[in-house]
């Protein structure tokens, strides 16, 4: 499978996750992540199409058939601020994480973190 279990390592470690963390995302066990990336397991298809969306990847830079990824290129944001904020969701692990984890909250739910964080920011700014 080409140069896969170097590529999904480094792209694992370059977002911060350990083995554990990406196999509860991907729902598979932390030996099935360890096997890929020695290469001595592959992942089905389903799984390697899991991979490169968690990863924001295309699968031929997964299976090292392209040298690189597409990368989203800054006008794909219409608004500037959207941009920035796309960005930095990107770059800051926590800040991926709370978006993941926001993904499957109820409305209620995220309603009561947005007047949480809404409340530390007032807080913060001696409000």
């Amino acid at each position: 499978m080409g140069d896969f279990p170097n590529i999904f390592k480094h792209i694992r470690e370059k977002s911060g996750l350990t083995q554990q963390q990406l196999a509860d995302k991907l729902g598979i066990s932390r030996s099935a992540v360890g096997m890929y990336e020695k290469g001595e397991r592959e992942p089905n298809f389903e799984t390697l199409e899991l991979i490169a969306d968690t990863f924001n990847v295309d699968m031929n830079y997964l299976l090292g058939k392209k040298p690189s990824t597409e990368v989203i290129p800054d006008t794909y944001y219409f608004n500037p601020e959207t941009s920035k904020i796309a960005q930095e969701i990107y770059d800051n692990k926590e800040l991926s994480l709370l978006f993941d984890a926001a993904r499957d909250a109820d409305p209620e739910d995220l309603q009561t973190v947005h007047s949480m964080l809404m409340a530390l920011k007032r807080k913060e700014n001696g409000q």
